[in-house]
């Protein structure tokens, strides 16, 4: 079976993915950084005059590779992101844990005038949510967070998606953020081997990345 070729109008970081999860591919370049150069070239005609934007596709790649976007995301903790789970839907990923209570922080309360939903900002600004501006409201009357703890680095699965985990864990500076990670309209198929390696291979998992980063949580999971 020949490499595989990009379709028309395919995007390269898709096609890249598609390119290193090839069955074919991994046989007959089981070794990664040459697999992905290989996937990489077929992206693009690496002309003398194209190679500086060649390179730049390369770290591109590398960078979004990393951070693995159809993973999940990872978002700074607020009021309204705090998910309160039940003991049952912990799930043990073998990681050390560790129970926090949140610092209180101050916030400035704003309204949807349609939803009537609140949102919470650590700045006074104008902020507008679905093309519509939001109501100021004022200082939030309880400083956020007060009293709330959490349990760093135990995922939890979330019945109201939009992930199928979600976890706490601090990011490089210290603060703490929560990680959502795993399709929901998908099941985990470890115990399949070949299931388990193509997805190990397609997102690096021998080099997960940080705890921050939805990436590392989903190679935990397979």
């Amino acid at each position: 079976m020949p490499i595989p070729k990009r379709k028309q109008n395919e995007d390269n970081q898709k096609f890249v993915a598609r390119c290193m999860g090839n069955e074919t591919m991994k046989k007959e370049y089981p070794d990664q950084k040459q697999r992905v150069a290989i996937c990489l070239g077929q992206t693009r005609t690496k002309t003398k005059s194209g190679l500086f934007d060649y390179v730049l596709d390369i770290l591109g790649f590398s960078l979004s590779y990393n951070d693995c976007e159809e993973c999940g995301d990872t978002e700074e903790v607020s009021l309204s992101s705090i998910v309160p789970p039940k003991n049952e839907d912990y799930v043990d990923f073998g990681e050390e844990t560790e129970e926090l209570e949140l610092p209180a922080v101050a916030k400035y309360e704003y309204m949807d005038p349609v939803t009537f939903e609140k949102y919470y900002f650590e700045r006074r600004g104008n902020y507008k949510k679905d093309g519509r501006y939001l109501r100021y409201e004022g200082e939030s009357k309880a400083a956020e967070y007060q009293g709330r703890k959490v349990t760093l680095n135990k995922p939890f699965r979330t019945s109201n998606g939009p992930k199928k985990f979600a976890v706490y864990t601090k990011n490089e500076s210290g603060n703490v953020v929560i990680v959502r990670f795993g399709d929901p309209n998908m099941k985990i198929k470890k115990n399949i081997p070949e299931r388990r390696k193509s997805f190990r291979a397609r997102h690096n998992c021998d080099n997960p990345g940080p705890k921050w980063k939805a990436r590392y949580w989903s190679c935990r999971a397979w």
